[in-house]
């Protein structure tokens, strides 16, 4: 089967489920966007990547990435290869020495570390056909009203509306804070004003 490569484009938090977030996937040569459900652990841990931010410990993907390294296992790309009954189920393919390995893995955690090793994310054509939407430009940015707002309310990673009022000071007093109880998606967002501003 032809694999489709995809990108990360966002994270989403569903309003339905209070613990429960979205990544939002897209087709790199194509319209069809993927939106697979995911924890908030996991959505914290492909955040913190994404935005490159650095943390006092390791998290658990982290620690993957460093033992992987630690014996020449390079992570060369995540398939998301079925869907069954609504769950998608991922590999990690990997190397070492010349010898190629197939991994299962939770779809979540295989895409946190798909951000870490910077590899591809590929799916197959089912799989958009089954699950995969298309989101034209229009209907991505001015439709509030759309039924599938009322479900979700999507943040594009690195949007930091939130804190635009806050001082400066306010704004690393808040960074520092959110660091120290690790909610490393608060401090992404928190960052990227402080950026914004400079």
């Amino acid at each position: 089967m032809r694999k489709i490569e995809l990108e990360i484009t966002g994270l989403s938090h569903t309003i339905t489920q209070s613990q429960s977030y979205a990544v939002l996937l897209a087709e790199v040569d194509g319209l069809r966007k993927l939106p697979i459900v995911i924890g908030a652990f996991e959505a914290q841990a492909i955040a913190v990547a994404i935005e490159k931010l650095a943390i006092n410990r390791p998290l658990s993907h982290d620690l993957i990435k460093n033992i992987l390294d630690a014996f020449s296992i390079q992570l060369k790309e995540v398939l998301i290869d079925n869907l069954q009954d609504g769950i998608f189920y991922a590999k990690l393919i990997c190397e070492q020495n010349g010898e190629v390995i197939d991994i299962d893995s939770r779809t979540s955690d295989a895409l946190a570390l798909a951000v870490r090793f910077q590899c591809p994310i590929y799916t197959y054509e089912f799989i958009l056909d089954t699950a995969g939407t298309i989101i034209s430009e229009e209907e991505s940015g001015d439709d509030e009203d759309d039924a599938d707002n009322d479900e979700e309310q999507t943040v594009t990673v690195g949007a930091s509306d939130e804190f635009g009022n806050m001082t400066d000071d306010e704004l690393q007093s808040a960074l520092d804070e959110a660091l120290a109880s690790e909610d490393y998606e608060k401090a992404a967002r928190i960052r990227d004003e402080l950026a914004r501003r400079d």
